[in-house]
């Protein structure tokens, strides 16, 4: 599998509701922006975050605009959109450009080591 078709697999997993299968798709060791300026450690603090979203009933869309990939490590450059209903009923609407480092592991699988959907926004982060 490339590190496009890693990506269209995960937005498949997000937009079925399957949690289980997206923390799957996570190294263990994993770090993802919530949010510009905070950084989530950990596959279990990961999969609250992301369960949040699937909570809205909301869908991912999203179009890979780039692959750097060199060796096991891939920088992948991604724009995206998310429509929900937040939790006052409203209409939630969230874009963003996001950078991710995937690593294949070896068995073949690409695995997200670094997920930033705020990527092209990226400031400096102390992890």
């Amino acid at each position: 599998m490339t590190p496009k078709e890693f990506l269209i697999s995960y937005v498949e997993k997000f937009n079925a509701g399957d949690t289980s299968s997206l923390i799957n798709m996570y190294e263990i060791d994993a770090c993802f922006v919530s949010q510009e300026g905070e950084i989530i450690k950990g596959t279990e603090n990961i999969r609250q975050t992301l369960q949040s979203f699937i909570n809205m009933n909301g869908k991912i869309q999203s179009k890979v605009d780039g692959v750097i990939e060199t060796s096991d490590i891939a920088l992948v450059n991604t724009e995206w959109s998310f429509n929900g209903t937040g939790p006052d009923g409203k209409a939630v609407t969230i874009t963003g450009k996001a950078t991710d480092v995937l690593r294949r592991q070896s068995d073949g699988n690409w695995h997200i080591l670094i997920d930033n959907p705020w990527g092209t926004n990226l400031h400096m982060y102390e992890v």
